[in-house]
């Protein structure tokens, strides 16, 4: 509101306080640069009052009421306007907020971060509340001027950009730094050493604006759902290998299985009667692999001592048979030796054996034909006895 209209509204324009509507604020900015001498300022006791003059700090009042005057308060003397006959100030007046302001909600998306133990990409979020206050408010106003933000809702939509920007950073940068398993940072496990982390890099990073955050509540971490099944279904079949092969060197053999298994799947959902086929034989691969690790591990770890091994007598009645060997019958003895020149058993010298008779060919008494058997095979005569 200009001079002239100060002049139309007399005594009413003489309070220059921060009005009702604005009580919640961090910052109110009073709407008029023009400010008439001895005006009334009132300032509440969790609050401060700032005079800007183009940009740069010039003075401040603190909780009361305050006489407006050049003669009593010196620094007031560097923005009479004197185009008016000294008679106004010209001045951007801030009101800032010196009370926790809490339970400040925020919410955003720490990104795509692998998780060390899976190696997987997961998409993680983080949200919660945070309290807060202005500490310096000099450095507070200076910081939102230099940064164009002079209203309250601008400053609380840049002021969270910032604290998120700082708490998406932490948290990717802890995770991959202490090998923190994603499944366990989403389920609470290391909330708190979280919070205290952040914490601390969020003030670091908002101090030389003059604010600090105190505290943050309903402090949460979690992934999406796809990416949350993705893991259990890896932990509960690392789980089922590792407990089967007692190998903590098994991951590799493991992760072959999981690739039969994610194949078979593929399969299955592309090929019908054919893909169930496959899935199947693809899923006996898989938890094949898993016994062949058993297997492989029970082999590979010998026993403490050697446990003798005991030959198993024969059953009762059967004797082993002898391995067969070729004899011939002494002539003088009889005796059944090694063939050779002389007997080992009389010493005589040793006999061919006489050959064979050439037995003679028979025919039938009937018509004369050969004889192979009891009968003739022309006539049916019987043989001779």
């Amino acid at each position: 509101m200009g001079i002239f209209d100060f002049v139309k509204g007399g005594v009413r324009e003489l309070a220059i306080a921060r009005p009702d509507a604005a009580k919640d604020f961090w910052v109110y900015k009073h709407p008029d640069q023009t400010v008439p001498m001895k005006a009334q300022l009132t300032v509440d006791s969790d609050e401060t009052a700032l005079f800007f003059r183009d940009g740069k700090y010039v003075g401040q009042f603190g909780p009361g009421r305050h006489t407006l005057d050049s003669q009593n308060i010196p620094f007031l003397g560097q923005l009479i306007d004197k185009f008016t006959g000294g008679d106004v100030f010209i001045a951007e007046v801030f009101f800032v907020s010196a009370r926790e302001h809490a339970s400040i909600k925020f919410g955003t998306s720490v990104g795509d971060v692998v998780d060390p133990e899976t190696r997987m990409q997961v998409r993680m979020m983080v949200h919660g509340m945070f309290s807060a206050r202005v500490h310096d408010p000099v450095r507070f106003v200076t910081g939102l001027v230099g940064q164009r933000v002079t209203t309250n809702d601008a400053f609380i939509g840049w002021f969270k950009s910032q604290v998120q920007k700082t708490i998406k950073e932490n948290i990717a940068e802890l995770i991959v730094a202490k090998k923190w398993p994603v499944a366990d940072v989403t389920s609470g496990a290391y909330t708190s050493e979280i919070e205290q982390e952040t914490l601390t890099r969020v003030h670091q990073h908002v101090d030389s604006y003059g604010v600090e955050i105190i505290r943050f509540g309903d402090f949460s971490i979690s992934m999406d759902q796809k990416d949350r099944e993705r893991i259990a279904r890896y932990r509960d079949r690392f789980a089922y290998a590792d407990r089967i092969s007692q190998n903590p060197q098994g991951y590799h053999q493991f992760a072959q299985a999981e690739m039969m298994l994610g194949a078979a799947e593929g399969m299955k959902k592309g090929g019908g009667a054919a893909g169930n086929a496959m899935a199947g034989a693809g899923i006996g691969l898989g938890f094949g692999m898993a016994g062949q690790m058993f297997q492989n591990n029970a082999y590979q770890t010998p026993p403490a001592f050697a446990q003798p091994q005991h030959q198993q007598a024969p059953a009762h009645g059967h004797s082993p048979a002898a391995a067969p060997t070729n004899t011939v019958a002494c002539g003088s003895c009889g005796a059944h030796v090694a063939p050779g020149k002389f007997c080992v058993q009389c010493g005589k010298a040793m006999q061919a054996p006489p050959p064979p008779a050439a037995s003679q060919p028979k025919f039938c008494a009937s018509c004369g034909a050969g004889l192979a058997g009891k009968f003739c095979a022309q006539c049916g005569t019987a043989a001779p006895g």
